[in-house]
């Protein structure tokens, strides 16, 4: 199971989802360019002292992203998704995509997806934090899929 932020903006969130992945034995993608300045160095300050056990690969663009998958899923983590995640039947090969903090996902990345999902919540609330809901969709990906056995053991 992957995990791919869309040209984050938000450092602490970028953080936050390296631990995130790192926690729950996914791999990380970083699509640029990034809302903030990443190098090596303000990589590994976001991601503390969870990057050496996260897998993150960084992709200079969207395509270039697109091209690495080859053909695996493309799951939209988004508030107008098309399923309620846990009535969505996740593959272990999905990736599950996040968009951009302050301006959601583009159309190519609604084009991109072959499914979409979002995560009820009560009426009248707009969203989660974009890593919060990443963390969310994953656990269930994760429980259907059978990744909580695999790190258990």
């Amino acid at each position: 199971m992957r995990l791919a932020l869309y040209q984050p903006d938000i450092p602490q969130n970028l953080g936050a989802a390296i631990r995130l992945a790192a926690c729950f034995g996914a791999e990380l993608d970083v699509i640029e360019p990034c809302g903030f300045l990443l190098t090596d160095k303000s990589l590994k300050r976001a991601a503390l002292d969870y990057g050496e056990r996260a897998k993150i690969t960084r992709h200079p663009s969207f395509a270039a992203f697109l091209t690495s998958l080859g053909c695996t899923r493309l799951v939209l983590v988004e508030t107008d998704g098309a399923h309620a995640h846990h009535r969505f039947a996740f593959a272990p090969g999905d990736v599950l995509i996040l968009g951009r903090e302050s301006a959601g996902s583009p159309p190519e990345l609604y084009e991109a997806a072959a499914a979409s999902v979002r995560i009820p919540m009560a009426s009248g609330l707009r969203s989660l934090n974009v890593v919060m809901a990443g963390a969310v969709v994953l656990a269930e990906a994760m429980r259907q899929t059978g990744g909580w056995e695999r790190l258990e053991a």
